[in-house]
């Protein structure tokens, strides 16, 4: 493999991300004992903050985070503990496809697996990239 040319940065393993900070509070998914819609109810959350590391060039990647989920396990994230469980990630050295896969591993284990990650990451050498991982399959 090439090796970056320049300044190397220090970056920390995937193994220290904050999952531990994700938090969940009840979701009602059915009112009055009646079968209802809420269960295909979609939830989406993003934000345009998310960084993490090359672990080759050693310089920050950032991208628009989007994450869209169908409460299976009656429950939602809570979004304080998901922007700690982000910001996590700025010092970690982590390639952008394999970041979206480790985060829908540890929301799903919350949420369910009715779960979208998607990050579309700032231009880089002329190139956009857009990763996406999972399915919001309502059925």
């Amino acid at each position: 493999m090439a090796e970056a040319e320049g300044l190397k940065l220090d970056f920390a393993s995937p193994d220290v991300r904050g999952a531990h900070y994700l938090e969940t509070f009840p979701y009602k998914q059915d009112f009055n004992d009646q079968a209802s819609d809420f269960e295909r109810q979609a939830i989406r959350t993003e934000t345009d903050e998310f960084s993490a590391v090359c672990p080759f060039s050693g310089l920050p990647d950032v991208a628009r985070l989007i994450i869209e989920y169908v409460p299976e396990k009656d429950r939602c994230v809570e979004l304080k503990s998901l922007k700690y469980y982000t910001t996590s990630f700025r010092n970690i050295g982590i390639y952008q496809e394999h970041v979206t896969r480790l985060i829908w591993e540890d929301l799903s284990k919350h949420v369910g697996t009715k779960l979208v990650i998607t990050t579309v990451y700032n231009r880089r050498g002329g190139f956009d990239t857009i990763c996406e991982f999972g399915s919001l399959d309502r059925r």
